[in-house]
């Protein structure tokens, strides 16, 4: 009497619960099914779209994994399976994971947007954070910068999107400007031909845009001349150098008095 009992309510449950396991079973083969689907051509469009190396493995990571969990929750709820719980568990460690990796989540942010909207590219000369330095990677939560004294410079993301960048190398070009100071006995187109034609003859000065010589101040203890010379970025320090030394040597050769001699 007992096992019949037993078994009337087994049929009972079967009848109740089988067909929601069948169509629960169903739903989650075919979602399977349509999800790796999805990934390949997810994968696809990134490649086509020429989304950065660093981020497909992480948006092809969180989509496919969201739709693993919503396909889970559905089949759960088709079969009839309480989820109060699970969602209760689910969203305190949200939370909890939220206020632990604020900081972390910050600097993936301010990683994601500087591979999307490309403020500056491997190889930029970018000043940022008071560091003036070459882009040697780009990663997800930080970004090296290897500057010109052959230091290594790692800075997290989410302060360098949020501060001001200088990218020195994106207009192709870049201006040199110094200034020298001479006294009034100092022949002025003298000097200024002087440093015009030790502009036109140093290596690497480019000529288009237009370069300029010119006074910027004059003050009571001398003049300023100003000197406005484009260059190639790679070329900016070895200029600077090369130029300042020629125009020295030539106003000493062309016997313009300097101040202190």
């Amino acid at each position: 009497m007992k096992l019949t009992k037993l078994y009337d309510k087994a049929y009972d449950w079967l009848l109740d619960i089988g067909p929601k396991i069948i169509i629960g079973l169903i739903i989650l083969f075919i979602g399977i099914w349509l999800i790796k689907m999805l990934r390949t051509r997810l994968r696809d469009q990134m490649l086509k779209k020429k989304v950065h190396s660093s981020l497909q493995p992480f948006f092809l990571s969180l989509t496919i994994t969201s739709l693993y969990i919503l396909l889970i929750i559905v089949v759960m709820n088709v079969v009839g399976l309480e989820l109060t719980i699970f969602t209760t568990i689910i969203g305190a460690f949200s939370v909890a994971a939220g206020l632990a990796l604020s900081g972390t989540l910050q600097n993936f942010a301010g990683g994601v947007l500087i591979l999307l909207l490309k403020p500056f590219g491997l190889d930029d000369n970018i000043v940022a954070q008071g560091q003036d330095g070459i882009v040697t990677s780009i990663q997800i939560f930080y970004t090296v910068l290897l500057t010109f004294d052959s230091k290594t410079v790692i800075i997290p993301n989410g302060k360098l999107f949020n501060e001001v960048i200088v990218n020195v190398t994106r207009e192709g070009k870049r201006r040199l400007d110094f200034e020298i100071k001479l006294g009034y006995v100092a022949n002025v187109e003298q000097v200024k031909n002087v440093i015009w034609n030790a502009v036109k003859s140093t290596p690497n000065v480019l000529n288009d845009p237009r370069n300029k010589v010119g006074i910027s101040a004059l003050e009571i203890d001398g003049v300023k001349f100003v000197v406005n010379a484009w260059v190639n970025p790679g070329d900016f320090g070895a200029v600077k150098l090369a130029l300042q030394e020629k125009i020295l040597n030539d106003l000493v050769t062309a016997g313009v008095k300097l101040p202190g001699v």
